[in-house]
């Protein structure tokens, strides 16, 4: 059963305000698509780097976005060439870090993975685990930094592997191995890395690529996330799950396995494997538009696979890249799918409950931060939810079932989304006079 009931209706309006104040979760947030653009500058100026397209932050912060809001993720990554330079020495890697924890907890956020290719920083003479190394010292030093300021926020690190790279993703496997498994004993990136991440272009390299390094990940039970259906299709987001992902980053692409008859939209076989087995979905709205995975932020599909009972949670990406923050991110759904204070409340739930970290953690996190103050904002706007249960989370659904979508499920899912999947209004059962003119959602009989 959902803690917060989203398919109640109507849902309690989510004010900005309100919804900055609340605690919330991020899982997929890049290191280097987010630093502060000041710094960007300073560290720039520091190491050399004189490709910044402007040595004045808030130009800066104007023309990456820009450059990032090109609908293609090869110019998208581009971006990527400036952050990257700028993070190759333990001081700068240090105090991205350590910023990225800070301006996290200043957004309410009170647990975050922050991710990153340890390979991409070593052009300033340091080894992968000094890299690690350096992050996690960064991020002790926000958690404090965030504390000191009255603010609790817990952030882990997710090792990226890149998959064009076969050897630098086989050493990063490796090193996650060694520090989740006590070969690093003491050391300083200790308790800090959570999981692993196959990242890079799906395009000509599928996760079965790294076949050798995901088998030694699993057999030393180590989680792991994979980069799926953001810019590929249905078969990358299969070849994801069948090499073991425990969640998918993007997966925009998954409504590829979703056909239609009488009863509604029907999964198929990878959809309900990622359904019913509760895979969470790391979605990114803001940047799902940036790179084109997306035409239009009402064609995002969050809204149908949460109302589809999949595990579904809403991050930031890249936040200088995207410009963003995860109150953005949220107010993004707020605004074009009609999102309420309930809706929101669920999916941060759902993102605590699918972290890299254990249990117990997990658990004191949502029931003592999470839960009371969206309960309490709830409350205080006069609507409460239903009846809840403290140890759910997500929808209970059954393996290879239909989901039947009344009209008023539909609210915010634009239908040119289910026109380019092919299902129209008689394929979902609706009786209607005459058929709607394009882009007009018909009237149930």
């Amino acid at each position: 059963m959902d803690l917060f009931a989203p398919d109640v209706t109507p849902t309690t309006p989510a004010d900005r305000a309100v919804v900055a104040a609340l605690p919330k979760v991020v899982l997929h947030d890049h290191l280097d698509g987010g630093l502060r653009p000041a710094t960007l500058v300073e560290l720039a100026a520091e190491c050399g780097y004189t490709g910044l397209p402007s040595t004045t932050p808030d130009l800066l912060a104007e023309k990456i976005a820009r450059a990032a809001d090109s609908g293609s993720l090869d110019d998208y990554l581009k971006c990527f060439a400036h952050t990257t330079a700028v993070m190759q020495t333990r001081a700068a890697l240090a105090r991205v870090a350590r910023e990225a924890v800070e301006d996290l907890a200043a957004d309410n956020v009170v647990y975050a993975e922050l991710r990153f290719a340890p390979g991409l920083h070593t052009g300033g003479g340091l080894d992968c685990e000094q890299v690690v190394e350096a992050v996690a010292e960064g991020i002790r030093r926000g958690e404090d930094t965030a504390a000191a300021a009255g603010r609790s926020i817990t952030a882990r690190i997710i090792v990226c592997g890149m998959r064009q790279d076969t050897a630098g993703t086989a050493r990063a496997a490796e090193l996650v191995a060694q520090m989740m498994r006590g070969h690093r004993p003491g050391g300083p990136a200790n308790g800090y890395v959570a999981g692993f991440d196959l990242a890079g272009p799906e395009e000509g390299f599928p996760p079965a690529g790294h076949s050798a390094a995901l088998a030694g990940l699993a057999d030393q039970l180590i989680p792991v996330t994979i980069h799926a259906g953001e810019a590929a299709g249905i078969d990358s987001v299969a070849g994801a799950v069948k090499a073991g992902a425990l969640r998918l980053g993007h997966a925009v692409a998954l409504d590829g396995d979703f056909t239609a008859d009488d009863t509604g939209i029907v999964p198929g076989p990878v959809a309900c494997w990622i359904r019913d087995r509760n895979i969470a979905l790391e979605m990114c709205p803001s940047s799902n538009l940036h790179t084109g995975a997306v035409a239009d932020i009402a064609d995002h599909p969050l809204s149908l696979y949460d109302e589809m009972g999949f595990t579904v949670t809403v991050n930031t990406d890249n936040r200088l890249v995207s410009s963003t923050t995860m109150t953005d991110e949220m107010m993004v759904l707020v605004d074009s799918a009609g999102y309420g204070l309930e809706n929101l409340a669920q999916l941060t739930v759902n993102a605590i409950n699918a972290a890299f970290v254990p249990a117990p953690l997990k658990n004191t996190i949502r029931d003592r931060l999470i839960i009371p103050a969206w309960q309490e904002a709830i409350d205080r706007a006069g609507t409460p939810p239903a009846d809840s249960d403290p140890a759910g989370g997500t929808k209970p659904t059954a393996t290879g079932g239909s989901t039947r979508l009344e009209p008023a499920g539909l609210k915010g899912i634009d239908p040119f989304l289910l026109e380019e999947m092919g299902i129209t209004p008689r394929d979902l059962g609706w009786e209607t006079q005459s058929d709607p003119g394009p882009g007009q959602r018909p009237d149930p009989a």
